[in-house]
């Protein structure tokens, strides 16, 4: 439960233009957001690809080489002598100080860049722009830091002003809500309005204190031991399009072990690990309404060249694939309901993004269902919105958040509250 330092949610009233830096894996992407009264728009887009030398090289040279791509973007957009703000989302762990403060843990995704882990990102970012920048180009100003998640609640909430909560289930899983101040026991500072800090949840971690243990299958277990990160990421693990399609392949193993499956003969193909794609989960799982499971044989016949398989078995393996898929349904759902239960809002607006939950034929629809059946008892209402390229459009909009309002800086201090700062509007 990270402290994200993003409290204000816009309001249309955002104006300008302001520049996105998204940088999450092998490619990073730089754009430029317009914020007029009547509407929002993504001026360009450019993306680049990350060299292999540069991902395992110095941080210096990482920053150097995106600071540069950065600038020539501004440049070409002739925003030459001005101030522009930048949003930066940075899709890897992160220890986040403030707004625009924040320290990498560690790298994932195939980076290991030295001089980074343990040092603050955007300072390393300010500085390679400060190397690449001169009198007479723009001055860009990095004003935020945020990860993917943030962005997409913060991209919701500019469609939909019940948007609170931001959810990403793809590869990965993770959610965000918006939280009281007054809930929040380690809030260092400024208690001015609004009285709310977006928390980011990194729900993929629940279950390492073992709560999830009455719910784990042997497969489940089993996946974990063999994982890189055994012990953690439990829920993530249940519910993530990494890991589904390997749960689904360790299920058919030991059915087949079992003689239940294939008359026992196990496909070589099924013994590669990660061997099946969320993709061929979704196929079959289009076979919900009919009676042929003509999707399921196409899969099998795909997966596996040398197998003779009946029409029980195509009915057995869809029934594997529809339980694995719908209880990854309903545990998003249930972390959905625990964030909404804290919320003190009768009107709830999700803001949802990730490729398994915007691809897969019916995982929304299911963990609608759940929802419904969670609030049918209550008076809260729970409504999923889709909120695409969160990533990099929401780094946008928090960057106009910041330039939207300069408020005072309020502090609490025995009791009693103190404001220590005032700011003239220009």
């Amino acid at each position: 439960m990270f402290l994200t330092y993003v409290r204000s949610l816009p309001n249309n009233e955002e104006q300008g233009q302001y520049l996105a830096l998204d940088l999450g894996g092998t490619n990073f992407r730089v754009l430029l957001v317009e914020f007029t009264s009547s509407k929002q728009k993504i001026l360009d887009c450019e993306r680049h690809e990350i060299p292999n030398d540069l991902r395992f090289g110095s941080g210096q040279s990482l920053f150097d080489f995106i600071a540069e791509r950065v600038i020539q973007f501004a440049i070409r957009h002739q925003l030459v002598g001005v101030r522009i703000a930048l949003g930066f989302t940075f899709s890897f762990p992160l220890h986040q100080h403030g707004l625009a403060e924040a320290t990498l843990v560690r790298w994932t995704k195939s980076f290991n860049c030295s001089g980074v882990v343990g040092f603050d990102v955007v300072r390393l970012l300010k500085a390679a722009l400060k190397r690449k920048m001169h009198k007479s180009i723009p001055y860009v100003d990095v004003v935020a830091i945020i990860n993917d998640t943030t962005g997409t609640l913060i991209s919701g909430a500019l469609m939909d002003k019940n948007c609170v909560i931001g959810l990403i289930v793809g590869t990965g899983c993770n959610s965000c809500y918006v939280e009281k101040l007054e809930n929040i026991e380690k809030w260092p500072f400024n208690y001015s309005e609004p009285r709310q800090v977006v928390i980011n949840t990194e729900w993929g971690a629940f279950g390492e204190n073992n709560v999830l243990d009455f719910i784990r299958t042997i497969w489940d277990r089993s996946l974990d031991y063999e994982s890189v990160n055994a012990g953690k990421q439990i829920y993530e693990k249940m519910v993530s399009g990494m890991y589904l399609p390997e749960l689904f392949r360790r299920v058919l193993l030991t059915l087949i072990e079992r003689g239940v499956l294939f008359n026992g003969h196990v496909p070589l193909e099924l013994l590669r690990p990660y061997s099946i794609t969320t993709s061929s989960m979704s196929k079959i799982d289009m076979d919900t309404k009919l009676n042929s499971f003509r999707n399921t044989k196409t899969v099998l016949s795909e997966l596996f060249v040398r197998c003779d398989y009946s029409d029980v078995d195509a009915k057995i393996v869809f029934m594997i694939n529809n339980r694995i898929t719908q209880r990854a349904a309903y545990l998003i759902a249930t972390g959905i309901w625990a964030l909404a239960k804290r919320i003190d809002q009768t009107d709830i607006s999700v803001a949802y993004d990730g490729s398994l939950l915007c691809l897969h034929p019916y995982i929304k629809l299911w963990v609608e269902e759940k929802l419904n059946k969670f609030s049918s008892s209550t008076n809260k209402k729970i409504r999923l919105i889709p909120s695409h390229d969160g990533s990099g459009y929401g780094a946008a909009i928090v960057a106009a958040l910041c330039y939207r309002e300069k408020r005072p800086k309020i502090v609490k201090r025995n009791g009693k509250v103190y404001e220590v700062t005032s700011f003239l509007n220009k």
